[in-house]
């Protein structure tokens, strides 16, 4: 049975040892934790049965401008393990972070790499009507202009919204 929580204290070394995998750390999950108790992050945690298997955060005042002037949420750092994946795991978390944020927010966005690593995120966002801000893209939190020389790397983003109201 899937269930989500959010992220407690006592979870944070169970959270960051599944994901060590994925090159996380616990200091991460503390340093959400203590955002969560600040109310500037949540962190949403998901099991299926008694293992974590999936986890977002939404981070309530991000660090891109047009979303923090705008004071849209950002879903951030979402992850499904590799054996949890393809079992909607994904999609749950997607659907009570969304669910969350409507309650303060008639919009949500989202930053997605542009690297092939992330070609399922952009899918999934892109069917759960996900639209790029119009923006166009970062680097390592720059909007690169035309002729810019970039990185293809996890910091080359490209932003999107969907309105949830």
């Amino acid at each position: 049975m899937l269930a989500i929580a959010p992220l407690c204290r006592d979870d944070i070394a169970e959270v960051g040892a599944a994901f060590a995998v994925l090159n996380k750390t616990v200091a991460q999950y503390e340093r959400y934790f203590a955002e969560q108790q600040a109310g500037a992050r949540l962190v949403l945690v998901a099991r299926l049965g008694a293992a974590v298997c999936g986890y977002l955060t939404i981070n309530w005042q991000p660090d891109y401008a047009p979303f923090r002037a705008a004071a849209i949420p950002e879903i951030q750092d979402f992850n499904v393990l590799p054996a949890c994946r393809h079992r909607h795991v994904g999609t749950a978390l997607m659907d009570e972070a969304e669910r969350l944020v409507r309650a303060r927010s008639s919009i949500v966005g989202i930053g997605v790499g542009l690297h092939h690593d992330y070609g399922a995120a952009q899918r999934l966002y892109w069917l759960r009507g996900y639209v790029p801000d119009a923006r166009g893209i970062t680097a390592h939190g720059r909007r690169v202009n035309w002729n810019d020389d970039v990185k293809s790397d996890d910091d080359l983003v490209l932003w999107l919204t969907k309105t949830i109201s």
